[in-house]
């Protein structure tokens, strides 16, 4: 599935949540679903709009303020079977990861490199700070039994991540290790 049509459903299912306008949209990326998937304004806005074309979504015009005039969409009952449709249907591939990290790793050729024991390093620390936010997150957002329970979707991804980057540390020091003793 293209990673358009990917993002339409990412759409769908924050509308399933909750009306917001673009910006709300945008900001979702960065405070709910950025730890798993990125999508910039260029993205989103012309989204929207063949969205609303389709019959996916549609809006309101809301003022903010005394004369900010804004756009505050809605999914429609088209669009909640499509999204419905989109989670029942199976995910049997993985996805590739990005890791430019990783990829650097790759041309690596012998563990007295010098550039090493700082690339590792600089990546543990990364996933540290990376660890440390996603409990602050947890925390925030799921500190109580009732809160978890009514967002448990939410509460699996973010417990997969902190589950990564602990593991991602893991092999980060573990290779630390390695290179100490070569």
């Amino acid at each position: 599935m293209a990673t358009r049509s990917k993002l339409q459903f990412i759409i769908l299912g924050l509308l399933a949540q909750e009306n917001r306008t673009g910006y709300d949209l945008t900001q979702a990326f960065t405070d709910e679903i950025g730890e798993f998937w990125q999508a910039g304004h260029s993205q989103i806005y012309p989204l929207l709009a063949r969205m609303q074309e389709q019959g996916l979504i549609d809006y309101e015009r809301t003022v903010a303020g005394t004369k900010l005039e804004k756009k505050l969409y809605h999914i429609t009952p088209a669009g909640r079977s499509a999204l419905s449709t989109w989670i029942a249907t199976p995910t049997p591939e993985l996805a590739a990861s990005k890791d430019e990290f990783v990829l650097k790793l790759y041309f690596i050729d012998s563990a007295s490199d010098s550039r090493l024991p700082g690339m590792l390093r600089e990546q543990l620390n990364v996933h540290i700070e990376k660890i440390a936010h996603l409990e602050m997150r947890r925390q925030l957002l799921f500190g109580s039994e009732a809160e978890r329970q009514a967002h448990f979707g939410h509460f699996l991804i973010l417990d997969h991540a902190l589950q990564r980057e602990r593991d991602y540390k893991q092999w980060l020091e573990g290779a630390l290790r390695m290179i100490e003793k070569a």
